[in-house]
């Protein structure tokens, strides 16, 4: 279908397609007067993205994508609605209660009731950029509307701070039954190690232990020393036993034998020049043998004295070292149980310090919760406050009225091609020749046709179907 047959139909049948555009622009009209007005009163809040100086973990999801869409379900949920019933007292209005049983029959609430009825009209609009939201409301009264907006945001601002603070009173109570437990659990592990440190006699676990410690490095030092006296008399006397005594430092320092000897010595030199002078057998030779003797066995006699007391004092050091190592075993022992009477002991005041860590957190907790279920603030704020329209926003009369247009044209149009459909019929020369696949040779004229010098004019079509029989007849 070419533009011209377009247009031959829409000429045939123009008085239909006006029909059709002037009926649809016209019952548009009627229908927009005489639909009941209605205003849209526009109310709009504003959700406080910074987190709450009380708790700073409440509004942590605040910068989630979906924390706008969670706010505009708030305030189109039930509870919001029925909120809105109860603040404006509205189930008390006989008249609203006469409206109610007369749609329901008395079957249901009415707060439920209304509250659908509430929620039809409203919408909620959330911004594409910012955390406000719009809440309008569309009522014939445009007092009533405004009002309908301002309710509904002051209940979504309660029911907000409803469920802000209710989990928060119940949180409250769990952690005030838990920081009971958590304290009775701190007094209970105090009484341990109070109990324990009476029976184990520990009042200063530290201290008394470094005391012990260095009473240990003593005697350590103690035995070390008389270990190495014992080693040294050991080998003195070992010295005396060998037939060495003489030799001892004991022996050579004594005063005693060394005078006996510095006095043999001296008998010695006189026996040499008595034997010399009177011969061996002189009594003056064997009385001076005689005296040599004697001071050798005094000198024996003082060796043998001091050998013996030095395996005195050789038992003394061995004696000492026994005692004192004995008593290095007992204080490692005594260090030893204190070590482990200090283990176990810490085992008891780390509990105590877990249990204390654990009340603390809890009461910290239970704090916090306190405050916050006593807080009577919102996160949500009100922007703007609906006022009652002058201008009302439905019907539009001029836009209904541009939509009817072009609904009617398209209407018109598609009645007048839906016609031509059913019923084909011949609008130009084209239609012809398609038709019965013939040449078209002439055309007459309607009698009205304007003539020029005297002739008919001839169309276009006219003469590319003459020019075409002119050239098919030259050819043949």
């Amino acid at each position: 279908m070419t533009f011209g047959h377009f247009f031959a139909i829409l000429r045939a049948r123009l008085w239909l397609v006006l029909a059709i555009l002037v009926s649809t622009v016209v019952l548009t009209v009627v229908i927009s007067l005489l639909l009941p007005k209605q205003y849209a009163a526009t109310a709009s809040v504003v959700a406080d993205s910074k987190p709450d100086p009380l708790a700073a973990m409440i509004y942590g999801g605040m910068a989630s994508p979906t924390f706008m869409a969670t706010q505009v379900d708030v305030i189109q949920s039930d509870r919001v609605a029925q909120r809105v019933v109860r603040n404006l007292k509205l189930a008390e209005s006989p008249e609203v209660r006469a409206q109610w049983l007369a749609a329901t029959k008395g079957v249901g609430s009415i707060e439920v009731w209304l509250a659908e009825v509430f929620q039809k009209s409203m919408e909620v609009k959330p911004s594409r950029d910012s955390n406000v939201i719009s809440v309008t409301y569309k009522a014939p009264d445009p007092r009533f509307a405004a009002g309908l907006a301002n309710a509904f945001v002051q209940a979504y601002i309660e029911t907000s701070l409803e469920l802000r603070v209710g989990p928060a009173k119940q949180y409250s109570s769990f952690f005030d039954t838990r920081a009971k437990e958590a304290r009775e659990a701190v007094e209970a592990a105090q009484a341990k190690v109070s109990e324990y440190q009476k029976n184990n006699g520990i009042i200063a676990t530290d201290e008394r232990l470094d005391v012990e410690n260095a009473r240990l490095n003593e005697l350590s030092s103690q035995l070390v020393s008389l270990q190495a006296l014992s080693s040294e008399s050991s080998s003195r006397q070992n010295q005396a036993s060998g037939g060495s005594a003489d030799k001892l430092q004991e022996v050579l320092n004594n005063g005693v034998i060394g005078s006996i000897k510095a006095d043999m010595s001296r008998a010695e030199a006189r026996l040499q020049e008595l034997s010399a002078r009177l011969g061996d057998n002189h009594p003056q030779v064997i009385e001076a043998k005689a005296s040599i003797n004697e001071m050798r066995a005094r000198i024996d006699a003082e060796t043998k004295k001091i050998s013996g007391g030095v395996g005195v004092t050789n038992s003394i050091n061995r004696q000492r070292e026994a005692e004192v190592k004995a008593s290095l075993e007992a204080q490692r022992a005594q260090i030893m149980r204190m070590k482990a009477v200090r283990d176990e002991g810490m085992v008891l005041v780390r509990d105590v310090e877990n249990a204390q860590r654990a009340y603390d957190a809890l009461l910290a907790r239970l704090n916090q919760s306190t405050l916050e279920s006593q807080t009577t603030q919102s996160n949500i704020s009100v922007l703007t406050e609906a006022i009652a329209p002058v201008e009302p926003s439905s019907p539009r009369v001029v836009l209904n009225t541009l939509i009817s247009i072009f609904m009617g044209v398209l209407l018109a149009v598609g009645a007048a091609l839906a016609l031509e459909l059913r019923d084909r019929r011949v609008r130009d020369i084209e239609d012809i020749a398609e038709t019965l696949g013939l040449p078209v040779l002439g055309v007459v004229p309607k009698p009205t046709a304007k003539s020029l010098l005297g002739k008919t004019k001839l169309t276009s079509m006219q003469q590319r179907l003459l020019t075409a029989n002119n050239s098919s007849s030259s050819a043949s």
